[in-house]
């Protein structure tokens, strides 16, 4: 057989040299304890001796011969007596012992004698030995690998068992390590007389991973009290420092699913390590040993010295090809040290090749090249799971072979609060168990459950809490607690994933995403005012455009009588008359603003250049109020508004009318508490220090509490959805405050979260958890149909709340004319009284009798287009001053004029004597008079 990289070419180089430069004998000795006589270890070194002397191949003229003594354990004096004579013996190289103390004395000598030391044990010496070469893989290395693999598992509480104080020694690299800074440790020293008490011990601490370094051969003691313990389900992981578990039975163990782990050095699926233990087997029985060898696995032990061997004879073989090696010729007595020594331990020491234990390299002495297998208990037997190198870390190739659930019987304690929907009690009383809960967490938990393939039981967290911290006492609640007191195995509900919870139990993936949002009552709809047509503008818009109004008006009376195109002839048939006059009296100002702002124009025109400029502005300005007023006015006469007096977490920190809360001891909480931004911190003053506490103990508490109105409750969004969806008179305030997720907690450590994890994945990329949501969010049946459809594609229609107000503007406006015109009435009675009494001629009559009279005529005249002029004339105007209707009055056929002439029609008195003058000279056809005479015995009717 050829191992490494060695093969015919180094052969036929040894025959090509020049001059034989190793003798054809080099003596080699062996020191083995008593126990280890015929033992595996002696088996393998005499069975890599005769490979190398039969094959020729490393040392074609040269054949090793060894010398083999034995020592009593822990005997220095006897192993140093026997390291001398096979000094004296004339040997190359020493092999072995195995024992710490036997190997610090033999290296002494072999040092002091410049004999090569070749070991195969564990040396926790951190000094250079210079001429030492140790195959057994440095301890600080393995410390390594071993806090890599409690890394993996997530292991946080660990028990060390030790058998010997130098076991201690060897894992204090593992207890004083910085990176297990959050790792809590147990030491303890037990032997196979102690193993049940320290055992149980640990079981009352509950402490489930157990680091274990006892002696191999107490090792099934050890086993033997876990099993008395009932230590051996799936609890508990137990990581073995030993190399040799393949040589260990456990059956006991296999089908229990008890997790043990252990590294390995020797690849017994390698062909070439196959083959070498085929041979080794046919090996024992040529020599008629009685030595406990297994063809399918061997001692890591027996494995490290078979490689030392070759070690040493491809150290020879290379030293050949340069080199002469000089025969030894020292004692101990002469403390002579050998000449050939140096160059043979330097070139040992440069061999690099794959053996049994598989990559070998040297640096001074200690071996930094090895591979570890990582093995894991499982049903049939011990598998390999992973590897793990120096510098690498380790490859975890089987995951899931941690903990194997398809084929458990297992029931796991799942803890869990009832919270609508997550978790509810159904109504029946004829359930029991897991039975008499539903919701989506329990839907979840059973799609889990069957792709996991655990059985589970639910019980509900005594202190209805999911877990804080007290700052105090630094104590947990709620199911943190429960989880990690290992009193439940699975935490599932809306249990949120964050730093603190994360620090003492471990989380799986989330199955939901999340935030804090703030639930409010929905505020009451605006008041409709009756006035709410005046809303589109604000109010000092309206009183800028009043002001307006007012302003122009003004300025085109002034612009009017400024302007001389403005004035006019009122007579144009009258050229003689020197009188003119304006339009555009302050009156007829306001008159033709306000028509023109009203869109409906008057009967007043402006003519000169001045006024149209003044009109066409004020047009051009009516045109952009109206037309801003009109587009403005559909979205607030149709749209509905509501009056909130929050609108974010900003608004609801500034304020304190309106308090606000969350639950207490949830995340939530947590999350105001911890929180660095400003305006949270100020709003957990405020939640702090509200008296009464603004914390409720429950989702509903905090619901009811926002139902009864002045109050907000700060909640994680999925909830408030569900409530929002429910209640109509709730509505959410504002965005999500953080961004978070619901996931299923399990204790630290626990060996079902990754295989959860993956199931959510799973049912994640299916859609299984969405349809879940779906069902208990949207598809109950018991949602609230809010009116708010439309209210964007589709107006609503007005009713009299909307525009009731131009109907009161419409009466008022009535009301106000009738009062004027009653004003007006009084006045003009008034007027006429103090006109006749100052008038001689006309017969006086009082300020009552005047009312009544012209009142009789409104009354009576079924409303005639015409009236009579009173009797009352002016005291300038003549006495037969004749009244001229309207024109529009005038009939066709006009009749006889009267015997005497009617009063005047009221004109103004300073042109009452011209009106009547112009009368007198008018020439009054024959049908007119007719029609005076009429109105003449008319007014004679009035007046008796």
């Amino acid at each position: 057989m050829r191992l490494g990289s060695w093969g015919a070419a180094l052969g036929l180089a040894g025959l090509l040299a020049v001059a034989v430069a190793l003798p054809p004998v080099v003596k080699i000795g062996a020191i083995f304890t008593e126990d280890q006589r015929d033992s595996a270890t002696e088996l393998a070194f005499k069975h890599a001796v005769y490979k190398i002397n039969k094959d020729k191949t490393l040392l074609p003229y040269t054949s090793l011969v060894y010398d083999i003594q034995y020592v009593p354990r822990d005997d220095s004096f006897h192993a140093s007596k026997k390291a001398c004579n096979q000094v004296q013996y004339g040997v190359h190289a020493v092999f072995g012992p195995s024992d710490p103390l036997l190997g610090a004395h033999i290296h002494s000598i072999c040092d002091a004698l410049d004999i090569p030391h070749l070991e195969a044990r564990l040396d926790l010496d951190t000094d250079v030995r210079e001429f030492s070469i140790n195959l057994h893989p440095a301890q600080h290395l393995l410390n390594t690998a071993f806090q890599d693999v409690m890394a993996f598992l997530n292991w946080t509480k660990v028990a060390i068992i030790y058998e010997e104080d130098y076991g201690l020694i060897k894992l204090r690299e593992l207890v004083r390590s910085p990176h297990n800074g959050d790792l809590e440790i147990h030491l303890r020293q037990a032997d196979p007389e102690s193993y049940r008490a320290v055992l149980k011990e640990i079981k009352s601490k509950e402490i489930h991973n157990i680091v274990i370094d006892t002696k191999p051969s107490n090792m099934q003691h050890f086993l033997k009290g876990i099993l008395q313990l009932q230590m051996n389900d799936y609890k508990y992981h137990y990581l073995f420092t030993t190399f040799d578990m393949e040589t260990f039975d456990l059956e006991d163990f296999k089908y229990n699913f008890v997790n043990m782990t252990a590294f390995r050095v020797v690849d017994v699926a390698d062909l070439s390590v196959q083959e070498v233990l085929r041979d080794m087997a046919r090996f024992q029985a040529n020599i008629n040993t009685v030595s406990p060898l297994n063809s399918s696995f061997i001692q890591t032990e027996a494995a490290l010295i078979y490689d030392s061997v070759f070690v040493f004879a491809i150290g020879l073989q290379t030293l050949e090809q340069s080199h002469t090696l000089r025969l030894s010729n020292v004692s101990c007595d002469k403390e002579q040290p050998w000449d050939g020594g140096l160059s043979l331990i330097n070139y040992i020491n440069a061999v690099e090749f794959k053996g049994l234990s598989g990559p070998i390299e040297f640096k001074e002495g200690r071996r930094i090249q090895f591979k570890l297998d990582l093995l894991k208990l499982k049903q049939h037997a011990l598998v390999k799971v992973g590897e793990w190198r120096p510098g690498a870390g380790v490859n975890i190739t089987d995951r899931a072979a941690f903990f194997d659930p398809g084929t458990m019987n297992v029931t796991l304690v799942v803890t869990t609060i009832l919270e609508q929907p997550y978790v509810m009690l159904k109504t029946q009383n004829n359930v029991v168990g897991n039975e008499r809960y539903e919701g989506f967490c329990i839907d979840l938990l059973r799609e889990i459950a069957s792709m996991v393939g655990f059985e589970y039981r639910i019980e509900l967290v005594p202190d209805s809490k999911y877990g804080v911290i007290d700052l105090e006492t630094g104590e947990w609640n709620g199911i943190v607690r429960q989880l990690m007191d290992k009193k439940a195995d699975l935490a599932v509900g809306s249990m949120t994933i964050n730093y603190a919870r994360e620090s003492v139990i471990d989380f799986t993936k989330p199955f939901m995403n999340l935030g804090i949002s703030i639930l409010f009552k929905v505020p009451a709809s605006q008041q409709t005012r009756l006035f709410s047509f005046m809303n589109p503008l604000a109010m000092d818009i309206w009183l800028y455009v009043f002001s307006a109004y007012v302003l122009v008006s003004i300025t085109m009376f002034v612009v009017a009588r400024f302007s001389p195109y403005e004035w006019h002839n009122p007579h144009p048939c009258d050229f003689e008359n020197e009188l003119v006059e304006n339009q555009f009296s302050l009156a007829n100002s306001f008159w033709f603003t306000i028509g023109t702002l009203m869109q409906q124009g008057s009967d007043l025109n402006p003519k000169a250049t001045s006024t149209r400029i003044v009109g066409g502005i004020w047009w051009f300005f009516t045109l952009i109020i109206i037309s801003s007023y009109t587009a403005n006015l559909a979205a607030f006469l149709t749209v509905e508004r509501m009056i909130t007096p929050i609108e974010n977490a900003e608004d609801l920190a500034g304020q304190t009318e309106i308090p606000y809360g969350t639950l207490e001891s949830g995340s939530t909480m947590t999350f105001f508490r911890d929180s660095m931004i400003e305006t949270y911190k100020k709003m957990w003053r405020f939640m702090e220090n509200r008296k009464p506490s603004v914390f409720v103990p429950t989702y509903e508490e905090g619901i009811q509490k926002v139902l009864e109105g002045n109050y907000a409750f700060l909640m994680e969004s999925t909830m408030l959805d569900y409530t929002v969806q429910r209640d109509c008179n709730l509505t959410q305030i504002g965005g999500l405050l953080d961004s978070k997720g619901y996931g299923i907690a399990t204790p630290m450590g626990s060996p079902w979260r990754d295989k959860i994890s993956l199931a959510i994945l799973d049912l994640q990329e299916k859609g299984e958890i969405q349809m879940l949501y779906d069902k208990w969010w949207k598809n109950t049946g018991e949602t609230c149909s809010r009116n708010e459809k439309g209210k964007e594609s589709k107006a609503n229609s007005l009713g009299v709340d909307n525009i009731g107000g131009v109907f009161v503007v419409l009466l008022c406006g009535l009301a106000f004319a009738v009062i004027i015109a009653i004003c007006e009435f009084c006045y003009n009675s008034k007027k006429n009284a103090i006109t006749e009494k100052r008038s001689a001629s006309a017969p006086h009559q009082s300020l009552c009798s005047e009312m009544g009279g012209e009142l009789c005529f409104a009354l009576r005249c079924r409303g005639s287009r015409q009236r009579p002029a009173l009797r009352r004339q002016c005291s300038k105007c003549l006495p037969g001053a004749t009244y001229v209707p309207a024109m529009l009055d005038i009939p066709p056929h006009p009749p006889q004029p009267p015997s005497r002439a009617p009063p005047t029609n009221g004109l103004s008195a300073h042109v009452c004597s011209e009106e009547t003058s112009l009368r007198e000279r008018m020439m009054i056809p024959l049908e007119l008079q007719h029609h005076i005479h009429q109105q003449h015995q008319i007014h004679q009717e009035i007046d008796n």
